[in-house]
């Protein structure tokens, strides 16, 4: 089998001529897009475009942004993906729609052999990650290999994300774990006790 192949497949790989040829466009497009104009908005999605597998115009990332190869890379729509976001995507990353990253969010499908004979040799693999629709992810968070976030999900700031989170939670913590559902009742409130006041209710409902 080909590199490409067994990293499809989740198996340990060497990256080969083909890959590399591939990390070289993803490197020349974060370059183009990590030294642009910061208000050419425009310019800034057409890079996304160009540099991510699956992306909408309705979705916005603010650079510096980096990643392995872009192409393994799908966003759904009304994603917003905030400053010096890390993207390692030996293997897909998947965002669904209404995604929001705070800054110096890292979602990881890299990894490496835990014994440490393959490493020496340079093997590595990528499994998959996927992030459902409505999540906010908080700041310095850490998404590991082979997760899988639900939808409606909170994680908090600086958590380090090892196992899978169910649809509608907040969690958060290191390892990251689920500390409640999110209910109905959160609804009323926008941070903490404060409520959320009747003009914005009314462009809610």
């Amino acid at each position: 089998m080909t590199s490409k192949e067994r990293r499809e497949k989740g198996m340990l790989f060497i990256a080969d001529d083909s890959d590399w040829i591939e990390m070289k466009r993803a490197r020349q497009l974060t370059q183009a897009l990590n030294t642009i104009d910061r208000s050419d908005f425009e310019g800034i999605r057409a890079i996304v475009n160009e540099l991510f597998g699956m992306s909408d115009e309705t979705t916005f990332l603010n650079p510096p942004f980096y990643c392995d190869y872009g192409s393994n890379i799908e966003v759904g729509k009304n994603c917003f993906i905030n400053y010096n976001c890390t993207f390692l995507d030996n293997a897909r990353i998947r965002l669904g729609d209404n995604c929001l990253l705070a800054p110096n969010v890292s979602i990881y499908t890299a990894g490496h052999s835990m014994y440490p004979d393959s490493r020496a040799l340079g093997y590595e693999y990528g499994i998959e990650v996927t992030v459902g629709d409505n999540v906010w992810i908080g700041g310095n968070t850490v998404i590991c290999p082979g997760v899988k976030v639900g939808s409606n999900v909170v994680i908090g700031a600086g958590s380090v994300v090892t196992r899978n989170i169910p649809d509608w939670s907040f969690a958060a913590g290191n390892p990251c774990r689920v500390i409640r559902k999110i209910t109905e009742e959160d609804k009323k409130y926008y941070f903490k006790d404060r409520m959320i006041d009747d003009e914005i209710k009314e462009k809610l409902t």
